[in-house]
């Protein structure tokens, strides 16, 4: 059993420090707001009132915080992991950012002697619970095989897709999915409902059919109920949407589906949705229809 240091609770990273704990490795956390130390504690799992507490000692430090500049504060501020983390501790950023910083990070880690992954996550709160997590990795093959023992109790689905900056690429592919699956389900509710079709009956049929995906399994009670609680908030897949664009430019590839979610994304944060759940794109397919969006 390892050390480990998580630093990050939210909604994903809570139920994810848990697993680790019951699965018997010393946790410690750490939660910019310290509301969120409740489950870890209960699983045995300890606090820290700074990063630079939590790590020390950790042999490895495990990161979900939201954007590119919370993991770059996080990895390089004076009392972040860099500064005060053990030497060779292996770091495993689970959050979700731009390919190019994670490259960058990963060189710095590499000059002061650390080890960095990139293992951003797909499957939403649901995953994290479950210990069901699609997770891409990226950095070197045996830092990969160093990590199976975290990946192991908080994923499902753990592939190796490359060096640094890869598990982030692949990870802006998985919601470039996402959201298209997303916005495509919201307009079929939308229409089936406008004929006055029994929406629920509509949608067991079309998840036994090729129109059937994970999305639809997992986001139609939502949609049926209209019940938007964040599971992934359209904040985050507006950031996400954001870096596959960007991303994109750069390689010189068109991504126009990408580019149209990204504003029908826009929009939604606009009319004050961006607290809500992804699912809740229906929203918009609904003010776009002229139609309630209570």
């Amino acid at each position: 059993m390892s050390s480990i240091a998580f630093i990050g609770l939210g909604v994903m990273g809570s139920p994810m420090a848990v697993h680790l704990a019951n699965a018997g490795h010393d946790v410690t956390g750490y939660n910019i707001t310290p509301h969120k130390y409740g489950p870890l504690k209960e699983a045995g799992g300890g606090s820290a009132d700074s990063i630079a507490e939590a790590v020390s000692g950790a042999e490895i430090v495990c990161v979900m915080v939201p954007d590119s500049p919370d993991v770059r504060d996080v990895l390089t501020g004076d009392n972040g992991v860099f500064a005060n983390a053990k030497p060779n501790a292996l770091i495993i950023d689970f959050s979700s950012i731009r390919p190019d910083v994670t490259i960058e990070l990963a060189e710095e880690a590499a000059a002061k002697g650390f080890r960095l992954l990139d293992a951003p996550v797909s499957g939403g709160e649901a995953g994290a619970k479950n210990a069901a997590l699609s997770i891409m990795v990226g950095g070197s093959a045996e830092d990969f095989a160093a990590a199976a023992e975290v990946f192991d109790h908080v994923g499902k689905t753990v592939v190796h897709v490359g060096p640094s900056g890869a598990g982030q690429t692949v990870k802006a592919a998985n919601q470039l999915i996402v959201a298209a699956n997303i916005q495509a389900l919201s307009e079929a509710v939308v229409f089936v409902e406008s004929y006055g079709v029994d929406v629920e009956a509509a949608l067991e049929v079309l998840g036994g059919g090729l129109a059937g995906s994970a999305v639809l399994n997992q986001k139609r009670s939502n949609m049926l109920n209209r019940s938007f609680d964040p599971g992934f908030r359209i904040d985050l897949h507006h950031k996400d949407l954001g870096i596959v664009t960007a991303a994109a430019r750069e390689a010189g590839v068109v991504v126009p589906v990408g580019s149209l979610l990204a504003q029908l994304m826009a929009a939604a944060r606009a009319q004050g949705d961006g607290g809500l759940d992804h699912s809740a794109l229906l929203r918009g397919v609904e003010r776009l229809s002229g139609r309630s969006t209570t």
